[in-house]
């Protein structure tokens, strides 16, 4: 459970205590408040119209109260994001701007391998032409963007598909851009569903009535054709053909199997997450790595895992085992220095999550955020204020979800995927509005 500094109180912690903050989880791809504790069943907060109502009468007598004080500095006490007469005025002027591509791509990462289906085939490329025929000259009747879903229908052949799109539209795409993410528990069976099929992999190919060069030519498959031998060896392959059948040469096939992707749907990850506002922290630290090492693990940033899920929506590829992913939180100005020196003096980055209404001249500058991506740190959101996300409305929810994520990407020039919940504050409802913000991992 993440907690503002601000508002924690600091308590003394051996290192032997501290074995409860090595948390190792079965992690699939799945929002849940960073490091929050499951046993205690998350309180929901919502506001009533009473609530509104209240609030707002707090406001006018503060008004009344404030009335002919000039000069004073006082703030009269407002609910964000409601106007005069309590309605949600959704602050639509004032919400950042994001690049929010990656949203889909996100939601599709979530979803894992399970939601592909037995024929949705996903596009691999960042775009993917989809003809009215079997060839690059036809007609384009729409073009995909990356992640999409198309419904395989057949193969035409090795180089064409068959699809169907959401909206029952029939067309052609290029195979070499479409592939089936799979779990790695179906992989096999997978294969298997192939298992016998070849194609043509030459321009053409004589159709020879015996298993012989000098026998009678009774046809010609074309190139990139299916074909399922009847009987294969090295030289010859029997194949059925126009009714009857025939031989062709092996030399001049090879093997069919379309684009399938490896993703695990469930990692069994260990993650450190050291909260500096209890006492210890940086010498536990220190001595938790060194010992990690010393047990041959590699220690990660949520960022190397990030790029390794994306990475396995288009090839191959695996978490290494023993991996360990380090995050901390609760980082004021004053303890980023002596904490990133203690990563780099071991050797290690680490996912820093910051909370961006901690940035400025008087707290962790431009300057100290340049120097964390410089060093190779990867700095995710704390959110802006820090407050428990349940208790906010839609709005300024909203609000505090992107502004951190563009005050972040701003300073430093990369992307923001992750965000921690303050507070382990959480449900439903914070989940969505964090994916539709843009970020992957909470």
């Amino acid at each position: 459970m993440y907690r503002p500094a601000s508002a924690s109180r600091r308590s003394a912690m051996s290192h032997r205590s501290f074995v409860a903050f090595l948390l190792v989880a079965s992690f699939g791809i799945l929002f849940a408040g960073c490091g929050a504790e499951p046993e205690t069943p998350s309180e929901v907060f919502r506001f009533t119209e009473d609530d509104v109502a209240r609030f707002r009468q707090l406001a006018r007598d503060a008004q009344q109260d404030l009335t002919g004080v000039q000069g004073t500095g006082g703030l009269v006490p407002r609910l964000d994001g409601f106007d005069e007469e309590g309605t949600d005025s959704g602050g639509e002027e004032d919400m950042p701007v994001l690049d929010l591509s990656n949203v889909q791509r996100y939601t599709q990462v979530r979803q894992g391998p399970s939601a592909t289906g037995d024929n949705l085939y996903r596009v691999t490329n960042q775009f993917l032409n989809v003809r009215s025929a079997p060839q690059v000259t036809a007609e384009m009747l729409v073009r995909l963007d990356g992640g999409d879903m198309v419904k395989l229908v057949d193969f035409t052949d090795a180089a064409w598909a068959k699809v169907r799109l959401v909206d029952g539209t029939e067309g052609y795409v290029s195979t070499r851009y479409i592939a089936k993410v799979v779990p790695e528990h179906r992989m096999a069976e997978e294969k298997q569903a192939f298992e016998g099929m070849y194609f043509v992999d030459f321009g053409f190919l004589n159709v020879r009535g015996a298993p012989d060069v000098n026998s009678d030519k009774i046809g010609e498959l074309p190139g990139q054709m299916i074909v399922r031998p009847l009987h294969i060896d090295d030289v010859w392959a029997r194949i059925a053909f126009e009714g009857g059948e025939g031989y062709v040469a092996a030399e001049y096939l090879s093997p069919f199997l379309p684009r399938l992707v490896v993703r695990q749907e469930q990692y069994t990850l260990p993650i450190l997450h050291y909260r500096l506002t209890q006492e210890e922290m940086l010498s536990a630290m220190g001595s938790h790595i060194a010992r990690l090492k010393q047990e041959g693990y590699t220690i990660r940033s949520f960022r190397a895992f990030r790029d390794l899920v994306l990475a396995q929506e288009e090839r191959d590829i695996r978490l290494e085992p023993r991996t360990v992913l380090l995050a901390v939180s609760d980082v004021t100005p004053q303890s980023l220095g002596p904490v990133t020196d203690a990563l780099l003096s071991n050797g290690v980055v680490a996912t820093i999550f910051l909370r961006t209404q901690d940035l400025g001249l008087s707290g962790i500058t431009d300057t100290d955020v340049r120097r964390l991506v410089a060093n190779n740190f990867d700095v995710q959101s704390a959110t802006h204020m820090g407050d428990d996300l349940r208790s906010l409305t839609n709005a300024q929810l909203e609000l505090e979800l992107k502004q951190s994520r563009q005050l972040l990407e701003e300073r430093t020039g990369q992307d923001v995927y992750a965000v921690a919940y303050p507070w382990g504050g959480v449900n439903d409802r914070v989940i969505q509005m964090a994916a539709e913000a843009g970020y992957l991992f909470g």
